[in-house]
């Protein structure tokens, strides 16, 4: 369900907040969002996933137990799930793409967001909104 325009305004404010309080914090948390891998590193990581499946059904078929344990099998997975996460991570080139947390909000003039704390300004918001309804 897509947000509301006051909800995407409200979500806008918090990101513009976020970045405004601790700018480090924000830009280490925006260049590690899921989907952002290009169609090249997709094809790679299916790639893989294919290697890893060959080794999980393979690992059965070969019969290579360490303790009754396929171990051949086990790097199969571990191979398949590598691959996963190789396609969910986007890689350092699409950083540049990432546009910027809050882009379109305006900061607060002084810097850091006012002279209150962000928790304080949310913790105001909540009880303005719990008193009106």
């Amino acid at each position: 369900m897509p947000l509301s325009e006051h909800e995407q305004r409200m979500l806008e404010q918090i990101e513009s907040a976020l970045y405004a309080e601790d700018p480090k914090f924000a830009s280490s948390v925006k260049s590690r969002r899921l989907g952002r891998s290009s169609g090249r590193r997709r094809l790679q990581a299916v790639a893989i996933f294919a290697v890893g499946l060959v080794l999980l059904v393979g690992g059965l078929i070969v019969k290579i137990d360490i303790g009754g344990f396929p171990i051949v099998s086990l790097l199969g997975f571990l191979v398949m799930f590598g691959a996963g996460l190789f396609a969910l991570w986007g890689d350092d080139s699409d950083d540049a793409t990432v546009t910027p947390i809050g882009r379109g909000a305006r900061r607060p003039a002084g810097g850091r967001g006012g002279k209150r704390k962000l928790s304080e300004r949310m913790e105001e918001r909540f009880n303005r909104r719990f008193e009106q309804g």
